[in-house]
């Protein structure tokens, strides 16, 4: 992957204390990065700290605004719309923090049940095709396929019916099974598995204060496994679990270093019982600031809206499509409650935005691959 950063000659001329400067100085500095930017250069983490100290409403704004070009430019107007389903659910083995499916802190009313039959999440996938989705993500609890006794059958069961899915409808299948193994990987390749979700979650520094039943490098592992596969990596993570700015800029820049397709951002929506349930929820400006920050390093990706996005953005929901956002799940999420997709699909048209597949990655416009 070749990456071209901003030359250092560029960054003094550009230079400027962020937090002091005017809001016109703001929107001239913001407007030359997003220029840079869509010419084929990169921010290094230096260049992306500096913009986590943009502080205010009206500042944060202005970082939007630049953001938006970066995504109408590299991306278009092309909303990437899915849906997931919760095939098994809860008595998990692993502590994520926050998550209420694990068996170290079941969440006060969270589901508990074993894998569904491929009818029943068939017929959900039609149900998902017909509310707008062009995908349809299979997600199970566990650590992962990687893991299971040889004696099991689910792995093959939900190959089938991704098979079954392909056949019998127009939506695409994707699964979230966990952690898969590189012969595994190929198998759901063969089965028509075109886009996968592994999230890091966090940073690799701030990952063991949120897991540690496993190693942030476990999951990079899958995510690299996939893409040998030539599976779509649709990997993201978490905003709000008590992670500091630099983590978030660095969570950002291991995705890009990965190469992945696709960046789901949660925002989190703390689940009573776990152990980050006590944590307030995200300030909504301060997750527009981070979506806007993660588009500016990743300008190609597809960048979306998933769990909590109701929950904390509230009435500003719409604002994340103006901050480089450019997909979203529709739907009802794991283990909460979504909007109606008709309120979704009405919100995208407001903006004058259209539902249905963005395009991912495919290298920049001076030929570079990356």
């Amino acid at each position: 992957m070749v990456q071209v950063p901003i030359s250092p000659s560029a960054r003094s001329s550009q230079s400027i204390d962020l937090r002091s400067a005017t809001p016109d100085e703001l929107r001239d500095r913001l407007d030359a990065i997003a220029t840079r930017i869509i010419a084929g250069e990169r921010l290094d983490k230096t260049e992306a700290l500096a913009l986590t100290e943009i502080e205010g409403q009206e500042n944060i704004l202005l970082l939007c605004e630049a953001a938006d070009r970066v995504r109408r430019e590299c991306c278009g107007n092309t909303v990437d719309l899915c849906s997931i389903i919760n095939v098994k659910s809860g008595g998990c083995s692993e502590n994520c923090s926050f998550c209420s499916q694990s068996a170290y802190h079941p969440g006060e009313g969270s589901p508990i049940y074993g894998l569904k039959s491929a009818d029943e999440i068939l017929e959900q996938a039609k149900a998902a095709e017909a509310a707008g989705a062009r995908r349809f993500c299979l997600v199970s609890q566990g650590r992962g396929p990687k893991y299971n006794s040889p004696k099991s059958k689910e792995f093959e069961q939900v190959l089938e019916t991704v098979r079954r899915i392909i056949a019998e409808t127009s939506i695409k299948p994707c699964c979230a099974l966990g952690e898969v193994t590189a012969e595994q990987a190929e198998a759901l390749a063969e089965a028509g598995v075109t886009r996968y979700n592994h999230n890091l979650e966090a940073s690799e520094n701030f990952y063991p204060e949120v897991v540690s039943t496993h190693t942030w490098g476990d999951r990079v592992e899958t995510v690299k496994n996939l893409k040998s596969a030539g599976i779509q990596a649709c990997t993201g993570g978490i905003i709000g679990m008590g992670e500091s700015w630099e983590d978030r800029i660095d969570l950002a820049l291991s995705l890009r270093d990965l190469e992945v397709e696709s960046v789901p951002l949660n925002l989190l929506n703390p689940r009573e019982g776990t152990p980050l349930g006590h944590l307030p929820k995200l300030d909504p400006f301060d997750a527009l600031k981070a979506i806007a920050i993660f588009r500016l390093l990743l300008p190609e990706q597809i960048i979306r809206y998933a769990g909590g996005r109701e929950a904390v953005m509230g009435e500003l929901q719409s604002f994340g499509f103006k901050a480089g956002i450019n997909a979203m799940l529709v739907g009802h999420y794991l283990t909460t409650m979504g909007q109606p997709p008709e309120r979704d699909r009405a919100m995208l048209a407001e903006l004058g935005l259209e539902g249905g597949e963005a395009p991912v990655p495919q290298g920049d416009r001076h030929g570079r691959s990356r």
